[in-house]
């Protein structure tokens, strides 16, 4: 394949986002070779190759052709999506895919002292932020008239110098908005990382590639939390004990040979399986029991 006929992804270079954009790639089968400057990966398993970059250019890379794919947290994403809707025309990128690691969410914080009951105390006030768009949005939405004040540094002392009221921030762990004296009130957006692309994909050999990309990914989000569950039991029981399991897959039924009514059973859980439900199992005539992890899974 020519250059031009080779998958560019963009991810973030550093920061909670690299290491676990990385780690799926890998779990999708994807090695790469990194430059001397350590801005660029070669891709050497498949014609896919990766740019490194702040999070905050995957949009704009997309949106100019640099590349067909980024992996960027859905607040990025979606702030900027609003910014270049502002007059009226469709954004040039979108969220293909949420990939369930970065969580975390954009939030309005007040002091801890004040008595907040629901978003109509925001009237009139302040906010800080570097999520305009976002939180003008959420406003709005909310039918709610306050200032939106663009920072783009740290916004968690905005209410103590004096520059706003409240703020709106990503909050993860709550930590360091304790430290400023603040406390989560209002979700204006909840973020993960998400897989952005064009408006359009590209119809060539590199959606092919884009195809092929996103069955993996889907498959290995999946066994993330998939389980395959094993177990002898009486076919009587059979019914029973499939209905325990959470959010099971049409199980497997073998016959034990020299046993009329017994059977060994597989299925595959999307969902966490506990003791609980294991007990709950052996209730209804389930034994032998194993719950096994699953590496990899293609629909």
């Amino acid at each position: 394949m020519s250059s031009r006929d080779r998958l560019r992804i963009a991810i973030q270079k550093s920061g909670r986002l690299s290491e676990a954009s990385l780690d799926l790639l890998a779990r999708c089968g994807l090695s790469f070779r990194r430059s001397r400057d350590k801005l660029f990966c070669f891709g050497e398993s498949l014609p896919v190759d990766l740019l490194l970059v702040r999070d905050d250019d995957v949009p704009g890379m997309i949106a100019d052709g640099v590349c067909d794919l980024g992996v960027v947290g859905r607040n990025v994403l979606s702030e900027q999506i609003l910014g270049s809707g502002a007059g009226g025309q469709p954004a040039p990128f979108r969220e293909l895919r949420s990939l369930g690691f970065g969580k975390c969410r954009l939030s309005v914080a007040v002091p801890d002292a004040f008595d907040y009951h629901d978003a109509d105390q925001f009237s009139g006030m302040r906010i800080a932020t570097t999520y305009p768009n976002l939180l003008a949005d959420w406003l709005q939405r909310n039918d709610v008239s306050a200032s939106v004040v663009n920072l783009s540094g740290s916004v968690e002392i905005a209410p103590r110098l004096g520059s706003a009221d409240f703020i709106c921030d990503l909050v993860s762990s709550g930590a360091t908005l304790a430290a400023n004296q603040l406390k989560e009130v209002a979700v204006v957006l909840e973020s993960e990382a998400v897989l952005a692309a064009g408006a359009e994909l590209p119809c060539d050999e590199r959606g092919e590639l884009i195809d092929m990309l996103l069955r993996r990914i889907d498959g290995v989000i999946q066994v993330r939390v998939s389980k395959l569950v094993m177990w002898h039991s009486p076919r009587s029981a059979l019914e029973s004990i499939q209905r325990l399991l959470p959010n099971g897959q049409q199980a497997t039924v073998t016959p034990i040979e020299g046993l009329d009514n017994e059977v060994a059973v597989q299925a595959i859980c999307n969902e966490a399986i506990t003791w609980q439900h294991l007990e709950d199992m052996k209730r209804a005539g389930a034994r032998q029991m194993l719950v096994l992890p699953l590496e990899q899974m293609l629909a």
